[in-house]
């Protein structure tokens, strides 16, 4: 009976502990959004909780050690103004293998660090002095994105092409290391939408649908960022 009640006791730790939520940092800041339906989609999300830090706070956070106490950060922010501290921060956080998740304007943000382009795997070029009128990036709301699965990953299992009345994203710059995990076939956008990048020890996902309350409720896009986070989780 001692030995019955011992593997029924080990057995219910074990389920508990598998069973424990996996922590969100999750960051805005720096662009208007849909405030109501965003944090309802991650409300909504089984087997997840999150604690939401805005910029500039955010990134003192960081600095202040916070991330630790997370399984995965992502960022819905588009920030620019960023310390030679906090940007030592994000780096060691790849060092020590934290992974990220970036979604939609995020690729805007630290439009003068170029160590970010790297780390997120492209970039969202705005006006800047000295760039040329031929580089700058593109956007165009209310359209339909599809995305279209490039290959099989842990990302896009069980998704065909996923539909979205969204904004579109057009001459971004994408770097030639990542792996494409969508693509879009608008001709206004650009082609690869959505990709892993590894930086240091650190998986990192770019999702770039995600503009408004359309997408924030549709199911495809809940389940696209649950999966993603849940796979992000297991690289911790």
């Amino acid at each position: 009976m001692k030995r019955i009640l011992l593997f029924f006791s080990l057995f219910f730790i074990i389920f508990l502990s598998g069973a424990q939520p996996v922590k969100v940092m999750l960051i805005t800041g720096g662009h208007a959004f849909d405030t109501i339906q965003f944090f309802q989609l991650f409300d909504k999300m089984e087997g997840i909780e999150y604690e939401h830090f805005s910029q500039p706070a955010a990134n003192r956070e960081i600095v202040q050690g916070t991330a630790e106490d997370f399984d995965v950060l992502v960022f819905y922010d588009m920030w620019n103004d960023i310390s030679q501290t906090e940007k030592a921060s994000y780096i060691n956080l790849t060092k020590e293998g934290k992974p990220f998740l970036f979604l939609h304007h995020s690729l805007a943000s630290y439009q003068n660090w170029n160590l970010f382009e790297k780390l997120i795997g492209g970039k969202y070029i705005e006006k800047g002095v000295g760039v040329p009128e031929d580089e700058l990036s593109t956007y165009e709301h209310d359209v339909w994105v599809y995305m279209i699965p490039v290959m099989n990953h842990p990302v896009t299992k069980g998704f065909g092409t996923i539909k979205l009345f969204d904004e579109i994203y057009g001459n971004t710059r994408v770097s030639d290391d990542v792996l494409p995990l969508f693509k879009s076939n608008h001709p206004k956008s650009s082609r690869i939408i959505a990709w892993e990048n590894a930086f240091n020890l650190s998986k990192i996902i770019y999702l770039q649908p995600g503009h408004d309350y359309r997408s924030f409720e549709s199911e495809n896009y809940r389940k696209l960022l649950r999966q993603t986070i849940l796979y992000l989780a297991k690289t911790n």
